[in-house]
């Protein structure tokens, strides 16, 4: 056995180790590894169809690595920055809600998720005003009956963005950047409400998950 067929079959282990691995990464960098080792294989064995497999597969992986890199960069941006609805408002749709007016009640189903732009919105139950800037209806996404567990009033005429749970969902899945930012504003909110019970203190201010 030469040193040739040495290197072909330590290209076969690196292979056979890729399809092991359970996380993308390590797959990614040992489907390089494993292309390159079959590449020199294939051009001193002079074994044509290997090499030119290998050269199409190695571009692939490599630009599927780099991606892979990419994202994980932004999803660890998005767990450490501030929590930002902006980029999420291009998605919405906007209307306006006049004093006395109810965006919901207590048992309705919740099938949206609303962003305060202005005006003055209260959650009566809890006496609670949510200023601008705050989302409401973000605990009804995660919610086991997905019904609301607080009313929302308008009080002095604003603008209020809307969007729907379906699309919501969407951008969850498709968008690691928007799943680590909701999870975080959920938690968030959780968090915020488990503090309230324990100060047995009146809920602080745009604490609105309904």
């Amino acid at each position: 056995m030469t040193w040739i067929d040495l290197l072909g079959h330590l290209g076969a282990l690196v292979i056979i180790a890729t399809y092991s691995m359970k996380t993308m990464i390590p797959l990614r960098v040992a489907g390089i590894v494993g292309s390159c080792i079959f590449i020199t294989y294939g051009y001193l064995s002079g074994t044509w169809p290997v090499l030119m497999l290998h050269l199409v597969v190695l571009p692939l992986n490599a630009v599927r690595l780099y991606q892979m890199l990419q994202l994980v960069k932004k999803v660890s941006a998005s767990a450490q920055g501030e929590l930002s609805m902006d980029w999420l408002k291009p998605f919405m749709s906007s209307r306006r809600y006049a004093s006395g007016e109810v965006l919901f009640q207590v048992g309705d189903t919740a099938d949206s998720l609303y962003y305060i732009v202005d005006g003055r919105f209260r959650l009566p139950e809890i006496n609670t005003d949510v200023p601008p800037g705050q989302v409401v209806g973000d605990l009804g996404f995660v919610a086991p009956d997905q019904r609301r567990t607080l009313s929302l009033r308008c009080v002095q005429a604003g603008e209020v963005l809307t969007i729907g749970y379906d699309q919501v969902r969407q951008l969850y899945f498709q968008n690691p950047t928007f799943g680590f930012f909701f999870l975080r504003l959920i938690s968030q909110r959780l968090f915020a409400d488990i503090e309230r019970l324990r100060s047995n203190q009146a809920p602080p201010t745009g604490s609105g998950g309904a």
